[in-house]
């Protein structure tokens, strides 16, 4: 289980502890974190669980593929950070991760 940080765009904290293999967007869903629709349910077919992930983790995940980064592509605001939360495995590795969600999901 690792400990993830969802941040809302407008600074709120919540501290979920999340099963390993499932996805960050899974815990959010599960617990109901704001900010994360997860429309297409993870099958990275829309956008709409994009978080911007704290720079201190980036080098700390897998890089996104090709279809991750079309997507984002399509995403509110997309910056450098970007990340698809489906596409997140949670891990003992990222335990302490930090994302924080856009001001909308589109």
């Amino acid at each position: 289980m690792a400990k993830i940080n969802y941040i809302d765009h407008s600074g709120n904290k919540i501290e979920i502890n999340v099963e390993n293999g499932l996805t960050v967007m899974e815990g959010a869903v599960q617990n109901n974190v704001p900010g994360i629709d997860a429309d297409c349910g993870g099958s990275m077919a829309c956008a709409t669980c994009h978080v911007y992930v704290e720079d201190s983790w980036l080098n700390k995940l897998p890089e996104p593929e090709d279809a991750e980064k079309d997507m984002i592509d399509m995403a509110y605001e997309p910056k450098k950070n970007s990340r698809l939360s489906c596409q997140i495995i949670v891990s003992d590795e990222i335990n302490g991760l930090t994302v924080t969600t856009p001001e909308k999901q589109t």
